[in-house]
């Protein structure tokens, strides 16, 4: 699948690699590696856990924070740099591209 720089919510799975302390170092994405060039944002906002029903048994963790990151990243050094939204669901391990836009 391939996906243009303005294209919104694409939910599409990534795999992220990750430093040792654990920020994101480069996105695999459609067959490519993308490497990630400034200091990424990161963050967790809450689960709508009242309208999904997303029940969970005791002791399973954490199952309302969704974690994002928004790193701006390029395919080699010419290339130019867009900004991927990366997101992780509660009790997921795959990470999700929601988007791709023109980095500002």
């Amino acid at each position: 699948m391939t996906t243009t720089a303005n294209e919104t919510s694409l939910k599409v799975p990534v795999d992220v690699r990750f430093s040792p302390t654990g920020r994101p170092l480069a996105v695999r994405h459609d067959g490519r590696l993308w490497v990630i060039t400034e200091d990424p944002v990161h963050w967790f906002e809450r689960d709508s856990w009242w309208q999904t029903r997303t029940g969970a048994p005791v002791g399973i963790g954490n199952i309302v924070d969704i974690e994002f990151w928004r790193a701006q990243v390029k395919l080699s050094s010419n290339s130019a740099l867009r900004t991927f939204l990366l997101r992780r669901e509660p009790a997921s391990t795959q990470w999700l591209l929601d988007s791709i836009t023109d980095a500002v």
